[in-house]
């Protein structure tokens, strides 16, 4: 068996670079940048990547309007909101429905102000006069909602969020009707009385008073709205031409309604093979709106469209667990194949010994599958001598460590791609080190570049 190593570190140049990593850099992997950015902090989204991220890579790879950008991974739209911002024409590809609905929606910059600021003012007064006339003793909270949302706010918080919710369901046109419904998204971790964050909401976890005391749910929505308002005039006033987005509700792993070699530059962070439950980061939003009432709601709806990257995905009855590593893989790059089946065999016999008893052996083998998928449809998409970046993090589920990037660049010279390089933006999972139940492997997160011959 071949173990391959991590290649030489390059940077954008092909340079090979010093150990020394840019902190402008090291915080391309993650939403710091975003949160208080124009459009993109319109939705707190920590699985984002940073939108300085995208502009540095169009500016490595010559990417100027006119040209055509490409994400499979579309998430929250960052990929395609600065590539708007610049005149650059994207295609993005998200599964998940909640999440597409948010990068729809920070995408949509049509409006008429004069116009869109007369449709809030009509919605903040149609919110007040339901807030005043409410008659709590006919309003079911538990009939509405269920527990995981009642138990984030207090009963009178959450009437005022469920009028807010009426008010905005009630608004005839689709593009304002979603702005305001992404507003309330935005508010409603901020305001819970209870810990929301990242990465999961804990209900039996006040937050300090100091920081919840009394919240105007009506003009909290009214402000958030108005500074979205103002992002708007923002950045259309930097822009001379708007790119034109084309956003698809769907699965990168299969091929899309474009031509081959259509797309100049592809730019993506894919899920990380690190068992985050991407479908439960939305939760307690989609709950709130009505579009989920339960954990198999959320599996149908969308566990079952994402690519495989958490074991809550995983039924261990519906694999053969001999045959884990599709026989595509092994075609494709049969060492990098070899290596993963011993992989997946260790672990399969480690899980026996853990409590928890994790199908690790199954994600593993699942996530190459897919991304196999992923890297072929970009290849397609993509021009002769165009760049395929991805922002990755390696892996070590239950100790055994997963090199992402390595086996992800060999996979994809396997399909065609010339060479590839790696460059590590920041060392991670040392936040967990006092955690008895994590390994000790070091891990980082970095950038892989594909490049196509």
């Amino acid at each position: 068996m071949c173990s391959f190593h991590q290649p030489k570190l390059f940077d954008a140049d092909d340079n090979e670079h010093d150990e020394v990593i840019p902190s402008n850099r090291m915080n391309f992997g993650t939403f710091k940048d975003s949160l208080r950015a124009p459009i993109h902090s319109w939705f707190t989204y920590p699985a984002g990547f940073s939108y300085k991220a995208v502009e540095e890579a169009f500016r490595l790879n010559g990417i100027v309007e006119g040209n055509l950008v490409y994400d499979p991974f579309a998430g929250t739209g960052t990929t395609n909101v600065v590539a708007t911002q610049y005149g650059i024409d994207s295609i993005g590809v998200e599964a998940h429905p909640f999440v597409h609905f948010v990068a729809k929606t920070k995408l949509n910059w049509q409006f008429e102000i004069p116009s869109l600021l007369n449709e809030i003012d009509h919605l903040i007064s149609r919110i007040t006069y339901l807030v005043q006339t409410n008659d709590s003793n006919h309003l079911n909270l538990d009939e509405i909602f269920p527990e995981l949302v009642l138990k984030c706010y207090s009963t009178e918080k959450l009437e005022h969020l469920y009028l807010c919710r009426l008010a905005i369901q009630e608004i005839t046109s689709e593009p304002m009707r979603n702005f305001a419904k992404l507003a309330l998204t935005h508010l409603l971790r901020s305001i819970a009385d209870v810990a929301t964050g990242w990465p999961y909401i804990a209900p039996q976890k006040a937050k300090k008073p100091s920081k919840t005391g009394q919240v105007d749910v009506c003009r909290s929505l009214k402000t958030q709205l108005l500074k979205m308002v103002h992002d708007l005039q923002t950045v259309r006033l930097s822009v001379d031409q708007l790119g034109h987005p084309h956003l698809i509700e769907g699965d990168a792993r299969v091929e899309q309604p474009f031509p081959s070699a259509c797309v100049d530059h592809a730019f993506t962070s894919p899920p990380y093979l690190n068992n985050y439950d991407y479908a439960d980061r939305t939760r307690l939003e989609m709950y709130f709106w009505g579009e989920a009432q339960s954990w198999s709601d959320i599996t149908s709806r969308v566990r079952t469209r994402l690519i495989m990257s958490a074991t809550t995905q995983i039924n261990r009855q519906n694999y053969a667990v001999q045959k884990l590593i599709s026989n595509d893989l092994n075609t494709v790059a049969p060492l990098i194949a070899q290596e993963l089946d011993d992989k997946v065999l260790q672990l399969s016999q480690i899980r026996l010994q853990k409590g928890g008893k994790k199908s690790y052996d199954i994600l593993v083998a699942g996530y190459f599958n897919d991304m196999l998928c992923v890297l072929r449809e970009t290849y397609r998409l993509l021009k002769p001598g165009a760049s395929f970046m991805l922002i990755l993090g390696d892996s070590a589920p239950y100790g055994v460590y997963v090199p992402t990037h390595t086996y992800l660049g060999e996979i994809g010279k396997g399909l065609g791609f010339s060479n590839y390089s790696v460059e590590v933006l920041r060392e991670r999972g040392g936040k967990w080190k006092d955690n008895p139940q994590r390994h000790n492997v070091p891990l980082q997160e970095c950038i892989l570049t594909l490049k196509k011959a």
